[in-house]
C-alpha cells in the first residue's frame, strides 16, 4: 500500500457487489433489475462472453499438446494439485501462485480464477438442492450451530434461480434430494441404465439418476443447447451452461444500472461508526495503484468463502478491532470442503455392440442413502455421501501403448471401441469444526501490500470413518451390477481440503450473534447493510455440490435488501 497514490473519492452507488462469480453475478442481476445502481468490483481482468481463447482448439493445436511448460507449472504449483486445472486448455483461467501466495499449516488446495465471471466459467455445473435433512442436522446432532432457516424458506428461491439458470435433470421424488424446475434430462448410456436397474433391484433404498446439471438440453433465454463437447472448463461460446458471463451479467447490463470495474482489488469495507453501517468499499486499482473509495447504501460480498472473509478480517476499525462483523470470534473458523476421490471402477463384458453420441458433460448421480432414518443409521459416523460417475468405452488412444504391431491390425484396433468401463467417486460431508480455519497473515503480503491467508484445516475421525463406507459401498454397487475386475480406490492424500473446490463456512449463518457472523438473511449481525452470499455463509456442507444454493441465497438476500432499503432500515 505504500506505493499507492492518495485516496480518491469517487461516485456513490446504491449497491456495491464484490466479486463477479456465481453469487456476485446473481447479486448484480437481482439488484439491477430491482432498480438499484450497482457497482460490480472484480479484482481480475475483464472477460466478455465469447472471449474463450481455447474453446475451439484441439489437443494438437497446443504447442505442448496436453502438457504445459515447466516454467508455467512452476508458477502454478498449487493450482495444479487438482490434476486438471492447469492443463494447457484451461491454465489461463487459474491464478499465478507466485503472484498470489498463501500458506498452509496442513495442505489446503485453494483454486482461484481472477477474472470477470470467476469460477462460474470453471465450475462442474452439478446443481442440487439442500433438504431439511441438511438444514436440521446440526440442531438434531448437537453439532456447531443451527441453521437459521429451513427448506421452506429457500425453496421458492431455488425455483427462481433454476428457471433462469436452466438446470437439466430428472425428478425422483426423494426427500433427501428435493426435485426442482428441470429442463429435460440428459440420457444415460446403455451401461449406466443397466447399473441403474441393478442397483434398484438388488440394493433397496439406493437410487441412480442422471446428474442435475446447469447444461442446457434445449435453447433457453437466448442461450444455445449443449453441443456435447465436454470442453466446459474452457468457456462455452454457445452459452450452453450457466455462467455469470453468459447469463446474469448480460441481464444486469440490459437494465442500464450496472457499472463493472475490473482490475479492482477490494481491500476494506469502510465502516461509519456514527451510523453503525458500512459506508462503502476501498479499492486498489491493480494497474494504476490508485486507492479509491466507493460509497454505497448496501454492500454484497461475493468474492468466495476465503476472499470475502479475508476482506472482513482486514476491515478493522475501533468498533471492529478483529474484523468487521467478528464479535463472535467465528470469522474465518468452521472452514469446510467435501472430501472425495474415493470410490471404485469396474469393467463390463456386455453391450459390445452399443456406443453413445458425443461427449456428454455430465454423469450419473447416486444420492445419499446413509443416516436418513433409523434403518440406515451408521454407528461410526454421522451425515452421508453421494456418488458421481459415468460409463464409457476407451477410445482410439488405447492401442497406442502397444506399438509393436503395424498395418491393418493396428488400423482395425484404432477404429474399434475399447471395453466398457464404469466408475463412481463419492462426495462426503465434512462437519463444521471450529478448529478448521483460515487466518490473515500479516507477515506474508501480496504485491499490493495486503495480508495473505494461512489455512489450518484437515479431515477428522468422522470423515475418515465415512471414507471406509464410501469405498466399500462403491464396490458393493458395482459388483451388484455384475461388473468385472472391480477395483476400489481411496486417494485421501490428494483429497486434501480445498481440492474439491467447495470451500465454505468461514462466516456462517446462525440464530445468535454470539455464535455466528450472519443472520438468516445473510446480513452481518452488527453491520446489517453488509450481506455475504458466497460460500462463506454456509452453516454445514451437506454432501453435494453447493453452488445452486449460493445462487438461491443470493437472490433471496437481494430481494430482502431492496425491501429493507425501501423501509429505510438500511
Amino acid at each position: 500500500m505504500s506505493n499507492a497514490a492518495a485516496v480518491i473519492r469517487q461516485e456513490t452507488f446504491d449497491a456495491i457487489v464484490v466479486g463477479s462469480g456465481i453469487s456476485g453475478g446473481w447479486a448484480a442481476k437481482e439488484l439491477c433489475e430491482k432498480g438499484l445502481k450497482v457497482l460490480l468490483l472484480e479484482r481480475g481482468r475483464d472477460v466478455k462472453h465469447g472471449d474463450y481463447p481455447t474453446a475451439m482448439l484441439d489437443a494438437w493445436d497446443f504447442p505442448g499438446r496436453t502438457r504445459g511448460t515447466a516454467a508455467a507449472a512452476g508458477r502454478q504449483e498449487k493450482q495444479g494439485r487438482t490434476g486438471y486445472t492447469t492443463h494447457p486448455s484451461s491454465a489461463h483461467w487459474f491464478v499465478d501462485d507466485v503472484d498470489h501466495p498463501y500458506e498452509e499449516k496442513k495442505r489446503f488446495d485453494w483454486m482461484r480464477g481472477y477474472h470477470v465471471g470467476g469460477r462460474s466459467l470453471l465450475w462442474g455445473r452439478q446443481s442440487y438442492r439442500f433438504s431439511d435433512l441438511d438444514f436440521e442436522a446440526n440442531a438434531k446432532e448437537g453439532v456447531a450451530v443451527d441453521w437459521p432457516i429451513r427448506y421452506a424458506d429457500i425453496a421458492p428461491w431455488y425455483d427462481h434461480v433454476e428457471r433462469f439458470a436452466g438446470i437439466s435433470g430428472q425428478a425422483e421424488g426423494l426427500p433427501q434430494l428435493p426435485d426442482g424446475q428441470f429442463l429435460p434430462p440428459m440420457e444415460m448410456n446403455v451401461l449406466e441404465k443397466h447399473v441403474k436397474r441393478s442397483i434398484a433391484s438388488r440394493l433397496g433404498g439406493r437410487v441412480m439418476t442422471i446428474g442435475r446439471a446447469a447444461n442446457l438440453t434445449r435453447p433457453h433465454l437466448g442461450r444455445g443447447t449443449c453441443q456435447y463437447r465436454n470442453r466446459c472448463i474452457r468457456g462455452c461460446p454457445y452459452g450452453a451452461y450457466f455462467s455469470s458471463n453468459a447469463s446474469t451479467l448480460p441481464a444486469a447490463f440490459a437494465t442500464g444500472n450496472l457499472t463493472l470495474r475490473p482490475f479492482s482489488v477490494a481491500t476494506e469495507v469502510l465502516y461509519d461508526a456514527g451510523r453503525g453501517r458500512a459506508s462503502g468499499v476501498r479499492v486498489v486499482d491493480t494497474v494504476s495503484l490508485e486507492v479509491i473509495d466507493y460509497r454505497a447504501r448496501i454492500v454484497f460480498l461475493c468474492a468466495s468463502a476465503v476472499a470475502s472473509t479475508a476482506l472482513l478480517l482486514n476491515s478493522v476499525s475501533e468498533r471492529f478491532p478483529n474484523g468487521l462483523g467478528n464479535d463472535s470470534g467465528e470469522l474465518g473458523h468452521n472452514l469446510m470442503d467435501h472430501h472425495f476421490k474415493v470410490g471404485a471402477t469396474g469393467l463390463s463384458d456386455k453391450f459390445g455392440d452399443k456406443y453413445y453420441k458425443g461427449q456428454r458433460p455430465n454423469g450419473i448421480y447416486i444420492p445419499r442413502f446413509r443416516n436418513l432414518d433409523a434403518a440406515s443409521k451408521q454407528k461410526d459416523y454421522v451425515r452421508g455421501f453421494g456418488y458421481q460417475g459415468s460409463a464409457s468405452r476407451s477410445d482410439w488412444t488405447r492401442p497406442i501403448k502397444e506399438l509393436n504391431y503395424f498395418g491393418a491390425k493396428l488400423k482395425a484396433d484404432l477404429i474399434a471401441p475399447g471395453p466398457w468401463r464404469f466408475g463412481i467417486g463419492s462426495w462426503g460431508e465434512c462437519l463444521p469444526y471450529h478448529a478448521n480455519k483460515m487466518v490473515v497473515n500479516e507477515k506474508l503480503r501480496d504485491k499490493w501490500g495486503l495480508p495473505t491467508v494461512t489455512f489450518d484445516c484437515g479431515w477428522k475421525e468422522n470423515e475418515m470413518n465415512m471414507r471406509k463406507d464410501m469405498k466399500q459401498s462403491a464396490v458393493e454397487m458395482l459388483e451388484a451390477a455384475g461388473l468385472k475386475d472391480v477395483t476400489p480406490f481411496d486417494n485421501v492424500v490428494e483429497s486434501a481440503p480445498g481440492n474439491c473446490i467447495h470451500e465454505m463456512g468461514t462466516a456462517r449463518m446462525g440464530r445468535d450473534p454470539k455464535t455466528s457472523v450472519l443472520n438468516g438473511h445473510n446480513q452481518v449481525w452488527d453491520c446489517p447493510n453488509v450481506f455475504v452470499t458466497d460460500g462463506s455463509f454456509m452453516t454445514s456442507s451437506a454432501c453435494h455440490n453447493p453452488s445452486l444454493g449460493y445462487m438461491a441465497f443470493t437472490a433471496r438476500a437481494s430481494a430482502f435488501a431492496v425491501e429493507e432499503l425501501k423501509r429505510g432500515t438500511l
